[in-house]
């Protein structure tokens, strides 16, 4: 009898030969396929990749916001398309880019939203939802924005709420699409700090898209390299081993620096 393998419980992600891209009136456009991904607890993940070259996408497929094409995604080794979305939500949490509507929302009541999983029908938080809002609160180290409005935070505070929103959901695996996107190099690099000191304490899995590639390749457990042919997947020691970084931005005016392990001007 053929004997079955069973995956590592530490893989809380995976994929198998998946396609993605859009659907439109029975034509599929695919962006990428046959995406084999194997992603482990408690790491910071980056996805690097030219603009438009379908870091979102890839994203927003695995957080089941919009339909593979083909192939499987796995959380915690069940089918994403078994999920129920009450079973996704707490499973996966998602911060996109996508601007929050205007509200009269404090930081805490933004943070609340986070427990919607698992409160009751009346949506009543108990002593355990505060307890993790409170939680994520000190995690990301906003308690002095606890009671202000939300039209009232930076773009740098915010970010911050968000990923305390995410944190408060309380799930194995949180994805940001481009958290940094609007935020200068002192507030990138904090927001950056942040992560990573998140997945020291907590043990969860937090996989980001971001043109921030020098910042990714220092802090990074695993990167996702895409590039125009093919993606790539390993730590900073092995891309560079493999002299993947070379093939992120070819023939333009900044080149991959083995020596300093970064990417500097031609």
């Amino acid at each position: 009898m053929k004997k079955i393998e069973l995956e590592p419980k530490n893989i809380v992600l995976k994929t198998e030969n998946l396609a993605i891209g859009y659907q439109s009136k029975k034509v599929e456009n695919i962006i990428f396929s046959n995406i084999n991904l194997s992603i482990n607890k408690g790491k910071l993940v980056t996805v690097l990749g030219k603009n438009g070259i379908g870091k979102s996408t890839l994203l927003r497929t695995i957080s089941k916001v919009q339909n593979s094409l083909k192939g499987n995604i796995f959380i915690n080794q069940k089918n994403l398309e078994t999920y129920t979305n009450k079973e996704l939500a707490s499973s996966l949490s998602l911060v996109l880019t996508e601007k929050l509507p205007e509200s009269q929302l404090t930081v805490f009541e933004i943070i609340a939203l986070g427990r919607q999983p698992y409160t009751n029908w009346i949506d009543t938080l108990s002593n355990d939802d505060i307890e993790k809002v409170n939680w994520a609160i000190k995690q990301t180290e906003i308690q002095h924005l606890k009671n202000k409005l939300f039209y009232e935070l930076s773009d740098g505070q915010l970010q911050r709420v968000l990923i305390a929103r995410a944190l408060a959901q309380d799930t194995d695996i949180i994805i940001l699409d481009e958290p940094t996107a609007h935020l200068d190099l002192h507030h990138t690099i904090k927001i950056f700090s942040l992560l990573k000191k998140l997945v020291k304490e907590t043990s969860k899995t937090i996989i980001i898209s971001t043109h921030e590639v020098n910042l990714s390749i220092k802090l990074s457990d695993e990167i996702v390299v895409m590039t125009d042919k093919k993606i790539y997947s390993g730590t900073t020691k092995e891309l560079i081993n493999q002299e993947i970084f070379e093939k992120l931005f070819p023939n333009e005016l900044v080149y991959f620096n083995k020596t300093l392990q970064q990417f500097v001007i031609n």
